[in-house]
Parts: structure tokens; C-alpha cells; sequence
């Protein structure tokens, strides 16, 4: 039936099988998933073959697995050579998905580039995050070159710094300590830091 609206339009039964809803072609639309809702309007925005196509909010109120899946039909859009213009307040998804974002702030537009540039520009710190047994001398840690700050809540430690190395340097203070740790990992900055940098952590109302 929409197809049937413009002159040019995609092959719809081809256009069902590439979203993954050819054997629900016959469903009714109330009977859907949240996902597979979203994916129908995918569809709709793209049977008229659009040089342009507008997602807002796309995978609000969706489930891990089914917004990970969501992801991968904009990257199938992107690779038709459609422009997409998406709005979304998850981070992480324009991170993943977008060649620029951005950032909005009260109506004011606050920043605008690359992703990874603009992770890149906010100099922020790199984390080192791990669970320490008993006692810790957080004093040692922030004595080690290249740590900016440390934090701990309960058994839970984060350390900030920007030094190459970061992850060696602290491994070998807590061992020379003899503070028994678990669960290490490191964590980069992100997008997410970015906006909260940028607007505030503060609640809105």
C-alpha cells in the first residue's frame, strides 16, 4: 500500500526480508514487538528510496538485545547510501553510529564534530577501576606519577590519570602494597563525558 504512494519506490517484499519481518508480513501491526514495531517504520521511511531519512528516538523503551539490533538496520541504511539524521539521548548509540554529533543544550547547539573528536578534545581522564580487599592506602595511589585523583566507595576504587602507562603504574603500587585486588579493568572516555562536560550534571527538570 505505501509503496503503491510514490513513483519510485523499493521492491517491499525484499525491502521486509532485509528488516527481518518477512514471516510477520501478514501480522497485524498491534501484535508486534516494540522492535519489530520500529522496524516497520524503518521500513516505510525507506520504501520511497529517500536520500534523506529522519529517526527520533529510535530505540527508546527497547531492550538491549532488540536496540543492538536496531543499530545494525541504521548501519544497513548508512551502507544504501541514505543520510541519516538521527536524534537519540543515548551516548553510546551516537557514538557508535554517527560520523558527527551533536550536542544540544537548552535549544542552544553547544558542540558539533566527530565523535572521537570530540572525546578527544575534552582531554578527559582514562580510569582504572577495581575492588580492593581490606586496607588500601589511597595516598600511595594518588603518590603514583601520572594519577590525577582516586576514588573509593566501599570495596569499589576508581583511579583518573592520563599518564601512558597507567594500568602498569598502578598494578605495581598495589602489588608493592600488598593490597590483595580483583576485577581491574580500564575504562576510556566517552561521549557520554562529553555531553555531561558540556551541559552539566545536574537534574533537569
Amino acid at each position: 500500500l505505501f509503496a503503491s504512494f510514490y513513483p519510485r519506490s523499493l521492491d517491499w517484499h525484499l525491502l521486509l526480508e532485509q528488516m527481518g519481518l518477512a514471516e510477520k508480513r501478514d501480522a497485524y501491526f498491534a501484535k508486534l514487538s516494540g522492535g519489530q514495531k520500529q522496524r516497520v517504520f524503518i521500513a516505510l521511511a525507506l520504501v520511497n528510496v529517500p536520500d534523506l531519512v529522519f529517526l527520533d528516538e529510535l530505540t527508546t523503551g527497547l531492550d538491549p538485545q532488540a536496540r543492538r539490533a536496531m543499530w545494525d538496520q541504521v548501519r544497513f541504511i548508512r551502507e544504501r547510501g541514505t543520510t541519516v539524521y538521527l536524534t537519540t539521548h543515548f551516548m553510546e548509540e551516537a557514538e557508535r553510529l554517527c560520523d558527527r554529533v551533536a550536542i544540544v543544550d537548552h535549544g542552544q547547539l553547544v558542540a558539533l564534530d566527530a565523535p572521537q573528536n570530540l572525546i578527544s578534545s575534552l582531554g578527559a581522564e582514562n580510569r582504572v577501576v577495581f575492588e580492593a580487599e581490606g586496607r588500601l592506602d589511597v595516598e600511595s595511589l594518588r603518590a603514583v606519577p601520572g594519577v590525577g585523583r582516586v576514588e573509593r566507595i566501599g570495596e569499589r576504587v576508581v583511579v583518573y590519570g592520563q599518564k601512558d602507562g597507567l594500568v602498569s603504574s598502578v598494578v605495581n603500587a598495589l602489588e608493592a602494597g600488598g593490597v590483595r585486588f580483583e576485577n581491574l579493568r580500564t575504562e576510556q572516555p566517552t561521549l557520554e563525558d562529553v555531553f555531561l562536560a558540556l551541559t552539566g550534571k545536574e537534574m533537569r527538570s
